[in-house]
C-alpha cells in the first residue's frame, strides 16, 4: 500500500515556509505522495473564516521543490476554472515534477465558495461531466472539439505535448459520477467521512469499484488539538499501522493520511510508526 500525506487545508493558516517545510518532511522521512486541498473559502461552521493558498499555484511551486513524491490536488474542483486550463495546467505541473503530477478531479461541494466567487453552483454533474471529457481527451493527446450546454472547445489541443499521459483519480461517490469516470480513470479516491473512517465502511463503499483505490484517513497524533471533528472516529497513532494492514486487506491500494494536528513534527511522528 501507497501511503500521503494532506498538507494543511483549512486546519489553521499555514504560510509557505512551513508549507514547504511539511511537504519536506513528508518526501524525507519516506512518505509516497502529498496531496493539496482545492478550496477557497469556509465559513459558517461556527469557526473563523478559512481557507488554503490555491492549489495549483502551490502546487507548482511544491513540484519545483520535491524531487520524488507523487503530487496532486485532493481534489480538484472541476468548477473553478476551463476544462482547457485545468488540462493545461495539469500538463505543466506533470512537466515541471518530472512526471510525478495525479490529477484529481471531482465535482465541488462547498456551496459557500461557490457563491462568494460567482462561480455556479446549479447541476453540477451535468457541469463536470462536460468538463472531465474534455480534460481526459486532451491530456491523451487529442484535437478536442466539442459543443455542450456548458462548455464549448474548439479543435483544442495541448502545447507544449505533455510528456506523457497525466494519471487521472477522481473522488466521488454517486451512480451517476462513478458511471461518468470509472472507464476513464486510473484511480478514486472517497474523503475519511464518506465511509465513517472505518475499514469496514471503506470495504462497504468500495465494492465493485474497478479501478486502483485510494483511501483518506484521519489520525490523531498524541491526542489531536481538535483540528479536524472528533466525531469523525479519527485512528490514534499507536493504532495506525494495525489499521491500515487491514485497509490494504479490504482493497486499499494507497492511504492518505490526514493528521491532526498537520505540522512537520506530525508526520515526523507518524512516520516513526509506520516506517
Amino acid at each position: 500500500m501507497e501511503i500521503g500525506v494532506q498538507l494543511p487545508e483549512v486546519e489553521r493558516e499555514v504560510r509557505w515556509p512551513e508549507l514547504l517545510e511539511i511537504a519536506r518532511m513528508v518526501e524525507a522521512r519516506g512518505f509516497d505522495s502529498l496531496w493539496l486541498g482545492d478550496h477557497m473559502l469556509y465559513r459558517g461552521d461556527g469557526r473563523s473564516e478559512r481557507a488554503p493558498w490555491d492549489a495549483w499555484t502551490t502546487l507548482a511551486a511544491l513540484a519545483a521543490a520535491t524531487e520524488r513524491v507523487k503530487l496532486g490536488p485532493l481534489v480538484a474542483a472541476t468548477a473553478f476554472h476551463g476544462p482547457g486550463l485545468i488540462a493545461r495546467m495539469a500538463a505543466a505541473i506533470d512537466e515541471i515534477s518530472g512526471g510525478r503530477f495525479v490529477l484529481s478531479l471531482g465535482t465541488g461541494w462547498n456551496e459557500t465558495e461557490f457563491e462568494a466567487f460567482g462561480i455556479p453552483f446549479d447541476r453540477k454533474v451535468s457541469r463536470f461531466e462536460e468538463a472531465f471529457e474534455i480534460i481526459r481527451r486532451l491530456l491523451a493527446g487529442e484535437r478536442v472539439t466539442f459543443d455542450g450546454a456548458f462548455h464549448t472547445v474548439r479543435d483544442a489541443m495541448l502545447l507544449p505535448p505533455p510528456a506523457r499521459r497525466v494519471p487521472l483519480m477522481v473522488g466521488g461517490h454517486g451512480p451517476r459520477f462513478l458511471a461518468a469516470t470509472l472507464p476513464h480513470v486510473d484511480a478514486w479516491n472517497t474523503w475519511y467521512a464518506w465511509y465513517g473512517n472505518t475499514v469496514e465502511g471503506f470495504a462497504e463503499l468500495s465494492a465493485g469499484i474497478g479501478v486502483r483505490k485510494s483511501a483518506c484517513v484521519l489520525v490523531t497524533v498524541d491526542g489531536g488539538r481538535g483540528e479536524r471533528s472528533a466525531e469523525d472516529n479519527p485512528v490514534p497513532e499507536e493504532q495506525l499501522r494495525e489499521h491500515l494492514d487491514a485497509l490494504a486487506a479490504a482493497g486499499a491500494d494507497e492511504a492518505i493520511l490526514v493528521l491532526d494536528p498537520i505540522d512537520a513534527g506530525a508526520v515526523g511522528r507518524v512516520a516513526d510508526v509506520l516506517f
